[in-house]
């Protein structure tokens, strides 16, 4: 068994996926590459993973497949995965030589590092660690963490799973539906008991490309998509039913930010349309999860980001953007 998957899911990756790919082998031979094709038409996507396939037997394998979306390149990943844990890599994103210190003697459910968001068309970076909230250097539990700052989430990229709490949570993506990477890091965690800290910046999170699906426009046109990953989480997950008192916390701020987000997208253009979309996100988290309802609602992001009047909705958007330009996020 290698110890670490690294499934990097290519949809006409060509221009820079060399780049990710060089990145995790510098890894060393204890590891597999999934290199997952989805589909690509419009470059050589697929031959530049079948050399490096070539190129590193044993190491890489070349996928290929019809196209499913960055969800269903990640299920075939981790359908396909031998490793001890599972890492997605976007195929424009890379790793620090740092990723081969999380390699664990003692297997743990969840193994964290910090990431990098990298403006590399601007020259800056803002790194995104868990020091206030995760013993380092030790193995623990959720008993033992502190409080996550508003700026601070588990991405897919601080993320590395145990393959099998995956597969226990039976995790499935939905398919040609972006933002899935929320599922991917929120859905499993009630199946982690062990966990390790690393202090160690391992993923660097490429910002700016026009094309980005975290650019805001993008975001903009693809609600609805966000609006159906939101009800994917809330339907997967009871949060009253998580047993452990920090983890349950950390869960309903997530699902809060969820909100958060469709909330204030919906009320960037002020459209009776999408009023009532997001009437209706939060009519059905209301009749979905009715013990929930009151929690995330009640949260101050979406007490402030939902006030009514067109005073409140630009109470919203001068939050979201007075965030954005703190944290850096897109």
């Amino acid at each position: 068994m290698k110890t670490i998957s690294f499934a990097i899911p290519c949809y006409n990756s060509a221009a820079y996926m060399e780049k990710c790919i060089e990145s995790i082998l510098s890894c060393g031979d204890d590891i597999e590459i999934l290199i997952v094709n989805d589909g690509s038409t419009k470059d050589n996507t697929s031959e530049i993973a079948h050399a490096y396939e070539k190129r590193f037997p044993g190491i890489v394998r070349a996928i290929d497949q019809e196209n499913r979306g960055h969800g269903g390149a990640v299920n075939h990943g981790l359908e396909e995965a031998r490793g001890l844990y599972f890492k997605v890599v976007d195929s424009d994103d890379w790793l620090d030589v740092g990723a081969t210190q999380v390699q664990e003697e003692k297997p743990c459910d969840l193994v964290i590092a910090n990431y990098i968001y990298d403006k590399v068309d601007e020259g800056k970076k803002t790194v995104m660690s868990y020091t206030n909230v995760f013993p380092t250097d030790k193995l623990f539990t959720w008993e033992d963490i502190g409080r996550f700052r508003p700026s601070q989430y588990l991405l897919m990229h601080s993320v590395f799973y145990r393959t099998k709490v995956l597969k226990d949570a039976r995790v499935q993506l939905p398919e040609h539906c972006f933002y899935v990477d929320n599922i991917f890091v929120y859905v499993p965690l009630p199946y982690v008991h062990t966990i390790r800290y690393f202090n160690l910046d391992v993923y660097h999170y490429y910002i700016g490309r026009e094309d980005q699906s975290v650019n805001e426009k993008i975001m903009l046109s693809r609600i609805d998509q966000q609006l159906r990953i939101t009800r994917f989480m809330i339907d997967e997950v009871n949060l009253e039913e998580v047993p452990d008192d920090r983890l349950r916390a950390y869960m309903y701020n997530y699902l809060s930010m969820m909100m958060c987000i469709c909330s204030v997208f919906l009320r960037m253009e002020p459209t009776e349309e999408n009023e009532q979309k997001r009437a209706e996100i939060w009519e059905y988290l209301r009749s979905q999860r009715p013990d929930m309802y009151a929690k995330v609602r009640g949260n101050i992001v979406n007490f402030t980001t939902n006030f009514p009047t067109p005073a409140g909705r630009a109470l919203a958007l001068g939050g979201y953007h007075l965030a954005q330009k703190i944290f850096k996020f897109n």
